[in-house]
C-alpha cells in the first residue's frame, strides 16, 4: 500500500492514488529560525507586536491572529515615504538556531510527509498588515509606484529567506500563505494582481523550485478562481484553501494536471458551535464524491491542521479514513502515515 507522501504525489500528479488523501496527513509543516523571535501568538493574546512593527491580537474564538489597525498602530503613516516606516527584520539568525530548526526538520520521516516550511503572511497580506487593508487597497489603485516599489522590498526579503532555507534546512515542500479574496470574490481584479504579484511569486517560488523543492502549497482561504492561470504561472502545484465558492469540480475539470487543490470543505460546515460528527461526514463526501480523487485533496480551507472548536478537525478526519475504508477496503495507520497533528 502507498503510504501517505506516495497517494498524495500520485494524486497531484495524476497518477494511481489508492485513496483520498486525508488532509494534511503527508503535510508537516515546519518553521524558520522567526519563531525564537517572533513566535505565533496564542488565543487570548492582545496587542503584542511583531518583528515587522505590526500589532497583532489573538481573540478567543477565531482561526488565528490578526493585525491592529487604529490609527496609532498603522505602521504606514505616509505611503509615499514608506521607507521611513517598514523596516525588514534581521535574517542573520546565529548557526545555533538554524541547528535547532534543522533538528526539527530530521526528526520527521520524509518518507511519510512533506517537509514543509511554513511561511506567512505572503505579499499581499504582508502590505495590508502595514498600511492597513482598505489603505493598501486604495494605495494599489492610486499609488502604483509605491506599492510596486514596497513589492519588490518584500520580495527581496523572502528571497533572501528562500536563500536561508534551502540552504540550511533542505526542505521538499514550501507552505505559502497568502490570502487573496473573501468568500465571494478576489480582493482585486485579475488584470491588478497579475501587475503586482505574479512575477514576484515566480520569483520566489523559482528559487525554491531551482534548490530542491518539490512542491508549492499556497494558501488562500477564499474566492481566487479567477486568479488559477496566475497560480499555474507562479508555479504554484497546489492550491490550499479554496471555498466551494470556487466551484472547484469545475476548476479540477478545467485545469487538472496544471494545479491541485485542497479544501472546498468550508470550515463553516464543519467547525461551529455544536457541530456534530455527523456533519464532517456530510461535507467529506460531498466535496469528495462531487471532486473525485485526482488533483484534489479532501480538507478544511483552513491554512493548518487545527479547528476553532475542538474535535472537529479530527471528526472530520476521522471521517475521511473511514469513507477510505469503505470505499477502497484501504486502512490507514500510522505505519503508513505520520500521526494527525493538530497545530491550530
Amino acid at each position: 500500500m502507498l503510504n501517505a507522501k506516495e497517494n498524495m504525489r500520485e494524486v497531484i500528479k495524476g497518477g494511481n492514488p489508492e485513496r483520498f488523501v486525508n488532509q494534511y496527513e503527508a503535510i508537516q509543516l515546519l518553521f524558520t529560525p522567526t519563531i525564537f523571535h517572533d513566535a505565533l501568538l496564542q488565543p487570548g493574546m492582545e496587542n503584542v507586536k511583531n518583528a515587522w512593527g505590526v500589532t497583532n491580537s489573538f481573540p478567543e474564538g477565531v482561526p488565528g491572529q490578526f493585525p491592529v489597525h487604529t490609527p496609532d498602530k498603522i505602521v504606514v503613516q505616509d505611503i509615499e515615504h514608506w521607507k521611513d516606516y517598514v523596516h525588514a527584520p534581521s535574517l542573520d539568525f546565529p548557526e545555533e538556531e538554524w541547528g535547532k530548526v534543522k533538528e526539527m526538520y530530521d526528526a520527521v520521516d520524509g518518507t511519510k510527509a512533506y517537509k514543509a516550511t511554513f511561511i506567512a503572511p505572503g505579499l499581499f497580506e504582508q502590505t495590508h498588515h502595514l498600511c492597513e487593508i482598505s489603505n493598501a487597497l486604495m494605495y494599489y489603485i492610486e499609488y502604483e509606484d509605491e506599492m510596486h516599489d514596497l513589492i519588490k522590498y518584500l520580495t527581496e526579503y523572502e528571497l533572501k529567506m528562500a536563500e536561508l532555507v534551502c540552504s540550511h534546512l533542505k526542505p521538499d515542500a514550501l507552505f505559502h500563505h497568502d490570502d487573496w479574496g473573501g468568500e465571494r470574490s478576489t480582493f482585486m481584479s485579475p488584470a491588478m494582481f497579475e501587475d503586482y504579484f505574479v512575477d514576484a511569486y515566480k520569483q520566489i517560488y523559482g528559487y525554491y523550485k531551482d534548490h530542491g523543492v518539490e512542491l508549492v502549497f499556497h494558501h488562500s482561504d477564499s474566492y481566487a478562481a479567477t486568479f488559477v492561470p496566475a497560480m499555474i504561472e507562479m508555479g504554484i502545484d497546489v492550491w490550499q484553501g479554496p471555498m466551494r465558492s470556487n466551484d472547484v469540480p469545475g476548476l479540477i475539470k478545467k485545469y487538472g494536471g496544471k494545479i491541485s487543490f485542497m479544501g472546498d470543505i468550508d470550515n463553516k460546515y464543519v467547525d461551529f458551535e455544536g457541530w456534530t460528527k455527523e456533519d464532517c461526514r456530510r461535507a467529506a463526501i460531498e466535496s469528495m464524491e462531487s471532486c473525485g480523487m485526482k488533483y484534489y485533496i479532501p480538507c478544511i480551507t483552513q491554512g493548518g491542521p487545527g479547528s476553532v472548536y475542538k474535535g472537529s478537525y479530527q471528526a472530520l478526519a476521522d471521517c475521511i479514513d473511514e469513507y477510505n475504508k469503505e470505499k477502497f477496503g484501504v486502512e490507514v495507520t500510522d505505519d503508513f502515515r505520520l500521526p494527525l497533528q493538530v497545530m491550530f
